[in-house]
């Protein structure tokens, strides 16, 4: 796969700037792909000054593994609200860029225009790789909502400033919704639908869950490679 380069910011104000330029590349005119054979879901772990970036392929159909790798490294920039994805962003570029095949959809543990600047991790990912890509987040970051009905498949709005920026979708009855945003090339009906179609157990995407578990187990490697 190849990947846009990645600039480092040195400052938050770089930072903004490379959102703000970025942001007028995004696709949000959808629908975005519709039976994609192939789905991503990437994640970071983190421990101290040490991070491990995992990247997981499931065949859309079974949901089995296709393919999946891991990157150690360290944060790129200070914890920033607002600003997470420039911590991360060298380390899953670099996963990204070693796959051997190339999703349909990217997944990931996060937000896309349900971000304070309209530019999570989901946008950037999305504009770097050119896919589609949304974000899933298991907590609300910005924006009000009422509580969806307790059934799956029941949803509201997440609103931002008056606009609509995601949806609160219930994935299992009676349990906790999760955050879907659009990230690129994607609209947020389709987006929804291959949430659905990615729990069909758990709460959360088992793209989400699979690259959870593997960044976690190569951050314990890395850590005890650490000196």
């Amino acid at each position: 796969m190849e990947v846009c380069s990645v600039t480092a910011p040195a400052t938050v104000e770089e930072a903004e700037a490379i959102q703000d330029a970025l942001r007028s590349r995004l696709d949000l005119a959808g629908p975005g792909p519709r039976d994609p054979a192939l789905v991503a879901g990437v994640d970071v772990a983190y421990a101290d000054d040490l991070l491990a970036a995992a990247v997981v392929v499931l065949d859309a159909a079974s949901l089995d593994v296709v393919e999946q790798v891991t990157v150690p490294g360290r944060p790129a920039f200070d914890y920033v609200p607002g600003l997470l994805a420039f911590r991360e962003l060298p380390s899953l570029v670099e996963a990204l860029e070693r796959l051997t095949v190339t999703p349909g959809l990217i997944v990931c543990d996060g937000y896309g225009l349900a971000h304070p600047r309209r530019f999570g991790l989901a946008c950037h990912l999305g504009v770097l790789t050119g896919l589609p890509t949304i974000g899933v987040g298991k907590t609300a970051f910005v924006g009000s909502f009422d509580q969806p009905g307790r059934e799956r498949g029941a949803w509201s709005d997440l609103l931002l400033d008056g606009q609509v920026t995601g949806r609160v979708l219930r994935t299992r009855d009676g349990v906790k919704p999760v955050f879907v945003s659009v990230g690129h090339r994607i609209d947020l009906e389709t987006a929804c639908r291959h949430v659905l179609a990615l729990t069909p157990r758990h709460r959360l995407p088992e793209t989400t869950r699979a690259a959870d578990r593997l960044s976690r187990a190569a951050l314990k490697t890395a850590m005890a490679a650490s000196p």
